[in-house]
């Protein structure tokens, strides 16, 4: 399809792709006609359009007083009371809003009450969405044997075909899971020999020929009988369901002194399906490819082909899992994660659709109206209760900066309510805490949306990008990796948590923490992400399947709920410590030091903008410079690039430096890549590789970026590269 071709209706030109998609696939399935939907969406982007750019505008002029105070100041101790004067003199720092609690109704439990994993995919890619969707549910058995959280000490080996020695440490663990969060009232779930239902209460026969029952008898909920050989009891423990799997013909069932053959954990309750930092979505070809995935999430029916070993098979959304309570009432429990939708912010525009003077609409605005216009099948309809089963639209709004932009976020989809006859409120909004306004303002961004709010989360890259930009003349920032031992950032992680528990999140919505880096790394994500729940975050992100059903068992350790409640009574996080920007105490570097942190930088930078412009990969696992597969997305791209425009900035480099840097660190990335058919190097003409170039540009022109986003350099690079195939 010719993507210059334009339908003009109402006072925008929209692409034939997009108007196809809406006018073929969407519309047709609501109670919406054509002229209804097109003519509202022109009066909402045509009388929100200017509004958007207003808060842009607020953004660079803050930043613009706050660089001159910079030029004119020198940060440190003894001026720091009259730095916090001027933020709050501009109204970067804003009066706090009176107390109150959140008032968001119609949230399903799985964010209100429940606590556990969160993935976050990118919905371009639909065999990584339908994963998470399905990873509802994950084989415990199947997570600990394919992780490093079992040892191969003494023959417990993962390669080549199933170890018995290595199955049976698994089943260890497993058992002693059993027994923290199910336990008998005596003996252990290594001893039972059977489990089976007397008199609609569960009894357990252990080796020793003795009878018990669970400590907490009513933890056992229902049973299923899939056929003769294969039957399932199912428990709730800390609001998360377990299941026990007994099929006869699994020989780790055969080797089982109970028949036990798997355990499976409710794991990723909630999924984001992510349009923003994740995916590479820069013209209306990509952002169709988003909706349409989305609609077939939303629909049931997206699938996937997939090939594995050699065969090839079809990936679709799991069904409900039915089940027999003891009393003999058949009940589902649900096999999918409830879905978010995460649009972009407010700063990005597409040209999927274009003002009459050729202008290009505002992103989020036209993510708004799409995303909730196939949602809102959801919520009524043949499609209803799929996704939400509380007849709510859950759209995570990134990237805003203070409660003005929130409060227009809100409006948006008030909006975008009316235009689609939605009941007031039926969008929610999960509210990003990444940018520093935000951070110091996240009462107020609460207050602003307060009866649609139902997440916060904390996101420490793009927060860190942020800080280093915002305080990119104070002067050299301290090493990337201990500007996560500064001040600051503890006291946003907790004053996060404080804010969300006064605003009356727990019980109510969901108060979030941020993704694990290494998705190969599972042993240490298992002894250190605990520390997530620990917080008082009743979700976290994870990188995979397999880590939101590790991760699932620290929600099994720590009832979050009791936890929320003990935390309330704390004393809340200083805004000073939030303040205090992560200078360096002492740039005495010596020329290996310096080289190594862009070596470091360098080499991250170039591994995701390679993928980003040549393939149009948003997110994917990308070797470090010590061959660590790291998940990589825009977040991280953003604090390395700020990181080495500040100290380009302050001296601590040259530009010959970093440029020797780029050029070293692609010819480290191509070899990283050989193996990739569809890569295309970059160090055989560094003056021609579009993605090179964008790269360098990512870091030269880093302290003009607006915000320190990435984006715009990405997309203009990114079409390049399209127009150029």
């Amino acid at each position: 399809m010719d993507m210059n071709k334009r339908i003009s209706l109402h006072g925008l030109q929209i692409s034939t792709e997009l108007h196809q998609f809406i006018e073929q696939d969407v519309l047709p399935l609501t109670a919406i006609d054509s002229d209804t939907f097109w003519q509202g969406a022109s009066d909402i982007i045509h009388q929100l359009t200017p509004k958007n750019q207003d808060l842009l505008a607020v953004r660079e002029s803050l930043q613009s007083q706050i660089d001159q105070w910079h030029q004119e100041n020198s940060y440190s101790e003894t001026t720091f009371n009259d730095y916090k004067a001027f933020l709050t003199d501009i109204g970067y720092i804003e009066s706090l809003s009176e107390n109150f609690t959140i008032e968001t109704q119609n949230v399903d439990a799985e964010l209100a009450t429940m606590a556990g994993p969160q993935l976050v995919v990118p919905i371009m890619n639909a065999r990584f969405a339908l994963n998470a969707v399905n990873a509802r549910w994950g084989s415990l058995y199947d997570a600990l044997y394919g992780s490093d959280i079992i040892t191969e000490e003494n023959g417990a080996e993962s390669k080549g075909g199933y170890n018995p020695v290595r199955g049976a440490k698994v089943i260890a663990f497993a058992k002693r899971f059993l027994d923290e969060s199910l336990p008998l009232t005596n003996g252990s779930h290594s001893d039972a020999t059977k489990y089976e239902l007397i008199d609609q209460q569960l009894v357990i026969t252990l080796s020793n020929g003795t009878q018990t029952q669970l400590a907490t008898p009513d933890a056992f909920i229902g049973s299923a009988h899939h056929s003769e050989t294969n039957t399932s009891l199912l428990f709730r423990h800390n609001q998360l369901l377990v299941e026990l799997c007994f099929d006869l013909n699994s020989a780790i069932s055969q080797q089982d002194k109970a028949q036990l053959s798997d355990i499976y954990l409710e794991s990723a309750l909630t999924t984001i399906m992510d349009c923003e930092d994740s995916v590479a979505a820069v013209d209306a070809e990509d952002k169709v490819l988003a909706y349409k995935n989305w609609l077939g999430l939303i629909k049931g029916d997206l699938t996937e082909s997939i090939e594995k070993g050699g065969k090839t098979f079809t990936r679709q959304m799991n069904a409900d899992k039915a089940f027999t309570s003891p009393s003999g009432e058949a009940f589902t429990v649900s096999a999918r994660s409830v879905m978010f939708v995460r649009n972009v912010g407010h700063l990005m525009t597409n040209s999927a659709i274009l003002l009459e003077d050729g202008g290009e609409v505002p992103e989020g605005i036209m993510d708004a109206l799409v995303t909730s216009l196939i949602a809102s099948l959801d919520v009524s309809g043949e499609f209803s209760g799929g996704n939400s089963k509380q007849g709510s639209i859950y759209i995570v709004k990134p990237k805003m900066h203070g409660s003005d932009e929130v409060a227009f976020a809100d409006e948006l989809f008030a909006r975008v309510e009316q235009l689609l006859s939605l009941p007031k409120n039926t969008i929610k909004m999960g509210i990003m805490d990444e940018e520093r306004r935000t951070s110091l303002n996240l009462k107020n961004c609460i207050y602003r949306a307060k009866e649609r709010v139902v997440f916060i989360n904390t996101g420490f890259l793009d927060r860190t990008g942020d800080e280093i930009h915002t305080s990119m003349l104070a002067g050299a920032m301290t090493r990337k990796n201990d500007i996560k031992l500064t001040e600051w950032i503890a006291a946003y992680e907790q004053s996060n948590v404080d804010i969300g528990l006064q605003c009356g999140f727990s019980g109510r919505a969901q108060i979030g923490k941020g993704m694990w880096p290494v998705p190969d790394n599972m042993d240490d994500m298992y002894k250190a992400k605990i520390a997530h729940v620990e917080s008082g975050a009743n979700t976290a992100w994870v990188p995979s399947p397999t880590a939101a059903t590790i991760h699932a068992l620290h929600y099994h350790q720590i009832n979050v709920a009791a936890l929320q409640q003990r935390l309330m009574s704390r004393t809340a996080a200083n805004i000073d410590d939030i303040l205090k920007i992560p200078l360096a105490d002492n740039t005495d570097w010596n020329t290996e030091e310096i080289t190594q942190e862009l070596d470091n930088n360098a080499q991250g930078i170039l591994g995701y903008v390679v993928r980003w412009i040549d393939q149009g990969i948003g997110c994917s696992k990308v070797p470090d410079i010590n061959d660590v597969g790291l998940m990589e997305d825009r977040a991280t791209l953003r604090i390395s690039s700020q990181h080495i425009a500040n100290w380009l900035k302050h001296g601590i480099c040259t530009e010959e430096q970093v440029m020797q840097s780029m050029q070293k660190m692609a010819k480290v990335v191509d070899e990283q890549n050989q193996h990739d058919p569809l890569y295309q190097p970059m160090a055989i003409n560094f003056d021609n590789n579009i993605a090179f170039k964008a790269a360098c540009d990512l870091v030269f022109k880093g302290e003009t970026q607006p915000s320190g986003y990435t984006e715009p350099l990405l997309h203009a690079y990114r079409i390049k590269r399209k127009q150029a195939n």
